[in-house]
């Protein structure tokens, strides 16, 4: 079994031309159609920084949710926007971006690792008490490319922390880094055994060429969540650097088809997912 999350969140906050609500609403009502394991619908950041994301609330107020039972993902950049999300009704999970690495993490919510760990505390916190589920990123866990010290050791280290706070879903990401298939499979063969009531997941940043190695690389050391987006589109743009886009959605189920791995995924409804993809982002 795999579980696929896609991402329109990811695909729209960078995107040149700013996407009017409705657009948004019958792309979004569309994907939630479709099987994915969850749908990362919109996030609370600043309206200035991510331009295409002052809507989100909107957005989600205006989804057809009657009959949904895939999981409705926000992403909240700090405590103020994690309060928000806990008292809406219509999403099942709440994300936050967390690092280790002080230089991205000042750059990316304007925080420092301590006042990000206390975040992630709270959102534990505010989760539990609105039977939502926590889902805490870590950016930069393949290396690091801002000069801050990083190991495999350090990793264990922050999710162990990470694990105290009641965290039992992370998604691993390599942001603006590109990485290797050596290096995904070292990473998730140390990790899923010494944690194993997590969740661990793959939120890949990559070109093209050489992802199924990278996929099949989690994939057999223990990863069974995967985040993808239609066309590989979107990227950090608090990066810093030149952003690179998504795993591919497409890839991710090239990849289960290969290799045999039952899906829930709609497969006519997902062509008319790239169908409508091709469209909302042609301009």
């Amino acid at each position: 079994m795999m579980k696929i999350i896609e991402s329109p969140r990811e695909a729209m906050q960078g995107f040149h031309r700013i996407i009017p609500t409705g657009e948004k609403v019958r792309y979004i009502d569309h994907l939630l159609r479709t099987g994915f394991d969850t749908v990362e619908i919109g996030s609370i950041v600043s309206p200035v920084a991510v331009p295409n994301m002052a809507d989100s609330l909107e957005v989600l107020g205006q989804l057809d949710l009657s009959g949904i039972t895939t999981n409705r993902m926000f992403l909240a950049a700090n405590t103020r926007g994690a309060e928000i999300l806990a008292g809406i009704d219509g999403i099942t999970h709440i994300s936050y971006p967390f690092s280790f690495s002080p230089a991205f993490q000042k750059m990316n919510v304007n925080a420092t690792v301590e006042q990000s760990l206390d975040t992630v505390k709270l959102i534990s916190s505010l989760c539990e008490k609105s039977g939502k589920q926590a889902v805490i990123y870590i950016s930069m866990a393949f290396g690091n490319p801002y000069g801050d010290p990083w190991n495999i050791d350090m990793l264990a280290e922050w999710i162990g922390k990470l694990h105290q706070s009641g965290i039992r879903i992370i998604p691993l990401s390599n942001v603006s880094v590109e990485t290797g298939a050596a290096m995904i499979r070292e990473v998730f063969s140390t990790l899923v055994p010494m944690f194993p009531d997590v969740e661990f997941g793959l939120h890949l940043h990559t070109g093209n060429q050489g992802w199924y190695e990278k996929v099949h690389a989690a994939y057999t050391s223990g990863c069974r969540r995967f985040d993808g987006v239609i066309n590989g589109l979107g990227g950090c743009p608090m990066a810093g650097k030149e952003m690179l886009g998504n795993l591919k959605t497409q890839n991710l189920l090239e990849f289960a088809s290969k290799e045999k791995l039952a899906l829930m995924l709609d497969r006519e409804t997902f062509n008319e997912d790239c169908r409508a993809a091709r469209e909302l982002f042609a301009a």
